[in-house]
Order: C-alpha cells, then structure tokens, then sequence
C-alpha cells in the first residue's frame, strides 16, 4: 500500500514512550520526512537538552521548543517527534491543532520506567527520587495527553515496527491525515 501523508503528524506523549522510536519507524514507512524536535533545538543551540536546562533554564527550553514546532509545522509535511512537554503548552497544542495532528503514545508509568530508568539523559528525572518524580510528572501530564486527536496504546513486548503499524492503522482512519493512493 502507499499512502498520502496530508499534514504532519506530531508524535506526543512521556518520555520514553517511544515517540522518536515508533515516529522514525512511521516515517520510514509511509516514505515521509522524520524530524526531531529536541534534536533540532540541540542543532540551534549547539547544546544538548539537559545543557540548555542547566544553563538557560526549562522556561527558556520551552520558548525554543514552541519556535521550533512552530517553524517545523510550516515547513514540509512530516512526522515530528517531540519532547515530552512540548504539548502541554496551549500555544502549542493550538498550532498542532490548526496544522497536524496528534498522535499521543500511551503508555503507562511501568512501561515507561522500564525504558527511562537507566537512562541519565533525562534532566526532569535528575532527582532523589526518580520513579516518583515520573509519576507526578505522569499523572499532571496525562489529561494534557488525553487532548490529543489519535491516541495509540503502548504495550510492552510490543516491537517499534508493530506501534509503528498501530500508528498508521489509526492515522489511515482519519483521511484528512493518511489517504492511500
């Protein structure tokens, strides 16, 4: 099958539930450009995202971030990963609205301290105690996640070409997203 991708998509959810992962599987099947949005910022910045947090501080990250999605979304069509909070900024759930779409991974808190625990790349876990600190980070993010149009369940043992297909299974539903030809 080929597909048509009509407005980029825009990969959102938790750190580690495997937006950059299961975005660039998408993107490699439908035969669309894949963009990172934090990579983009580490280009800009020439820092990576924890150095740009320790330096300039997380509202400074988040006004970049909102720059970046804003120039990405009106560049070409795309998948584009995102950093976890990039969609709980109004501004930026508004422009995804207007100019993608949101796919938000779902993926529960044991799946996602499965992925991240073992991982120092992450400033906003960099506390006395890590697991707790995604959980609250979790449970304030997830009804900003809920907003999202295409929710896609995350699954442990799932493979990132089987949530890449489960990615593609809803967009294909929504044909002002995917249409085949």
């Amino acid at each position: 099958m080929t597909f048509e991708l009509n407005k980029t998509v825009v990969m959102v959810g938790m750190m580690g539930a495997g937006k950059t992962a299961v975005g660039r599987a998408v993107a490699t099947k439908l035969n669309v450009p894949f963009i990172d949005s934090d990579a983009e910022i580490e280009k800009a910045a020439n820092m990576s995202i924890a150095e740009i947090f320790a330096r300039d501080g997380e509202l400074f990250f988040r006004r970049k971030e909102t720059q970046v999605i804003e120039r990405l979304l009106n560049e070409e069509r795309c998948i584009l990963s995102t950093g976890g909070g990039a969609f709980l900024a109004e501004e930026n759930r508004a422009m995804i609205a207007d100019k993608g779409v949101a796919v938000w991974l779902d993926a529960d808190v044991e799946l996602l301290w499965m992925r991240v625990r073992n991982k120092d790349t992450r400033p906003l876990l960099r506390t006395s105690d890590p697991r707790r600190t995604l959980e609250d980070i979790f449970n304030a993010r997830v009804p900003l996640y809920q907003l999202a149009s295409l929710p896609v369940k995350a699954e442990a043992g799932l493979s990132i070409e089987e949530m890449a297909d489960r990615v593609i299974v809803e967009m294909a539903g929504r044909p002002d997203v995917l249409t085949e030809i």
